[in-house]
């Protein structure tokens, strides 16, 4: 289990405030790394952060980020080696995940002829370059020490098409998830081989993660047609991802580079 420990390593998580981000910081700080949550919504961030923060020997550090705005990273990053001198890992976890709920009813009638060319814009600065500014500002650190893990969040959703069809509800207008959003994290995967072949001999290795769709107080409707397409028969929870991320992170997964860990209850095993 020592191969797990990640103590006094310094791990950045951009979209800290988010449902995975939350949990893949506070995971990295049970494994006995300082964290750096970063996010936009900095209210957010504090909140998380001033969560993670109560259990003994865990430092989670709240700093606003926007991943698509090039200053707002590298502040990002000065601000944490002026306070840990270093950065050992770096999460790309931050995204513009559209979400299926009651409060965004009417937000995903978009069809892909229809679909608006800012939001492909906004959605690709955050979810494709944020991951090439956050991997580009955390390098140099990373390539002088001589060593440094960066792990790239995706979604099975870059492996495969989505299944529109779990999205629609008989009387109502369809609803779609976005084509963003399956190019994104299909270029997270081209991200990671490139960065891990361009880093061979440095150290650092760069792997993706890969989760399937995770809990969030889904509609029973969508949580009974959604676990009806994986193997296991449910969707995942939060922990099970994070579990995933400390593996990647951690010297247990040294010999891993290039590399995209799926973890979706065997959705894209059919």
């Amino acid at each position: 289990m020592d191969q797990f420990d990640i103590t006094d390593r310094v791990a950045v998580v951009t979209g800290g405030a988010g449902l995975l981000g939350r949990s893949h910081a506070a995971a990295l700080a049970s494994a006995g790394a300082n964290v750096v949550l970063g996010d936009i919504r900095m209210e957010a961030a504090e909140e998380a952060a001033a969560q993670i923060s109560t259990e003994p020997g865990r430092e989670c550090v709240p700093l606003h980020l926007d991943v698509a705005d090039p200053q707002s990273v590298r502040a990002m990053v000065k601000s944490t080696l002026e306070r840990f001198g270093k950065i050992d890992i770096l999460v790309n976890n931050a995204a513009l995940n559209p979400k299926f709920d009651p409060d965004h009813a009417g937000d995903h009638s978009n069809s892909f002829e229809e679909f608006p060319f800012e939001d492909w814009e906004r959605a690709m600065d955050v979810n494709v370059t944020g991951m090439f500014l956050c991997a580009q500002a955390v390098a140099p650190t990373m390539v002088a020490a001589g060593s440094g893990v960066i792990v790239n969040i995706s979604s099975t959703y870059g492996l495969v098409g989505p299944d529109q069809r779990l999205y629609a509800r008989e009387g109502e207008p369809q609803q779609y998830k976005p084509v963003t959003y399956s190019v994104a994290k299909a270029a997270a995967l081209g991200l990671t081989r490139y960065l891990a072949t361009y880093f061979a001999g440095k150290g650092i290795r760069v792997n993706t993660l890969t989760p399937g769709g995770v809990f969030a107080d889904h509609d029973d409707e969508f949580v009974k047609r959604y676990s009806a397409k994986t193997v296991l028969g449910r969707m995942a929870e939060k922990e099970e991802i994070s579990s995933a991320l400390l593996f990647l992170v951690s010297d247990a997964s040294s010999y891993m580079t290039g590399a995209n860990l799926v973890v979706d209850g065997g959705w894209t095993a059919w």
